[in-house]
């Protein structure tokens, strides 16, 4: 039985010395790394009369007009009888690292019309657009098509194409402009502090010169040094790769009420506070001496007292631990914490999700 325990403790301790400090392009990433989403509207074709009633007019229209390119002249009423096509919406998404000519991405397809079912169907080939508002007219990414795969038999309405989207054309992401390029740091690290951290950082990596500036909770603007400008590539990579030392993190409580999660980061404190609970007891034994099982001293309370000096400084971790002694459900610390907050004892942010 010792065995795995000691298997276990060598694990952790391997855990814990492969830990390394985070890196700039950890906790960052340049201002134009993001997805972008591509949509089009299509047909759906093979479906074995589940498809949009012949009287579907946007379905039969566009049929007709899928068909006018072969040189067919059916009209509409034409296909009034037509239950094996439906008219469909599709959508991919573009990596945040871009899209290169070629590339094949999955598409999404959602029926739009009336149809009850795409299984066994396949999507004509249809152009996909990049919708940019206020940024000029759609511009064309790539053309999808292929056989429809239902992923959840529940919702046969909607499907997926793997690798269904070919990119037509070169769309790279995190260019730079103006020599400059722009750090935004992820949300669960943004802060004045971290901004300022990492301009710092940067600027001693660079003999002290200011080539990094933070402009606000979430972004740092970079300069690429003249020496560097007409390759920046190893200049960004070595910014990506600086270490960041650990910052202090906030005081802040996180609540999930749905999976009765509760996490804290910083250091929490609370104000001084009796908190007494439902009933529940802290019992302690102490066996009289000579130690005997049979004979215990048995001490409860249903009182927790916390910093009961007034000298302040209580940790949140306290009251948990407490909580602990007094096996309080997870629910009813979460709400012993959220009447902490509205009295103004607990420290901290609190968010409740």
């Amino acid at each position: 039985m010792r065995k795995p325990i000691a298997t276990a403790a060598l694990f952790v301790l391997m855990l814990a010395g492969s830990v390394r400090a985070a890196r700039i392009g950890d906790i960052t990433r340049l201002s134009n790394e993001r997805t972008n989403v591509v949509v089009g509207m299509g047909l759906v074709y093979g479906l074995k009369g589940t498809g949009d009633a012949g009287d579907y007019a946007p379905a039969t229209r566009m049929l007709a007009q899928a068909l006018s390119k072969f040189n067919n002249t059916t009209n509409v009423l034409d296909l009034k009888a037509t239950k094996n096509v439906a008219i469909v919406q599709l959508q991919a998404v573009l990596p945040a690292t871009g899209a290169h000519d070629g590339d094949h991405i999955d598409v999404y397809v959602h029926s739009a019309g009336s149809a009850s079912s795409l299984l066994n169907g396949t999507v004509m080939v249809t152009p996909l657009q990049y919708l940019s508002p206020g940024k000029g007219p759609p511009v064309l990414i790539g053309f999808a098509s292929g056989k429809l795969k239902i992923e959840d038999p529940s919702t046969p309405t909607t499907g997926v194409i793997t690798g269904g989207f070919v990119v037509e054309g070169d769309y790279p992401n995190g260019e730079i402009q103006n020599n400059t390029f722009r750090l935004i740091i992820d949300d669960p690290s943004a802060s004045w502090t971290t901004a300022s951290n990492i301009a710092k950082i940067i600027n001693d990596s660079e003999d002290g010169q200011n080539w990094a500036w933070a402009t606000g909770e979430k972004e740092v603007i970079v300069r690429i040094p003249p020496s560097e400008q007409a390759h920046p590539d190893a200049f960004i990579s070595r910014v990506q790769r600086l270490p960041v030392p650990l910052i202090p993190s906030e005081a802040r409580v996180m609540v999930n009420e749905r999976t009765g999660t509760l996490v804290i980061t910083g250091d929490v404190e609370i104000s001084p506070v009796v908190i007494s609970h439902r009933g529940l007891t802290i019992s302690t034994v102490t066996p009289t001496p000579p130690p005997s099982l049979r004979s215990p001293i048995v001490k409860s309370t249903d009182v927790v007292a916390l910093d009961t000096a007034s000298a302040g400084g209580a940790k949140l971790q306290d009251l948990i631990n407490a909580l602990d002694q007094l096996k309080v459900p997870i629910q009813d610390r979460i709400d012993i914490i959220k009447e902490l907050y509205k009295t103004g004892k607990l420290h901290a942010k609190l968010i409740v999700e």
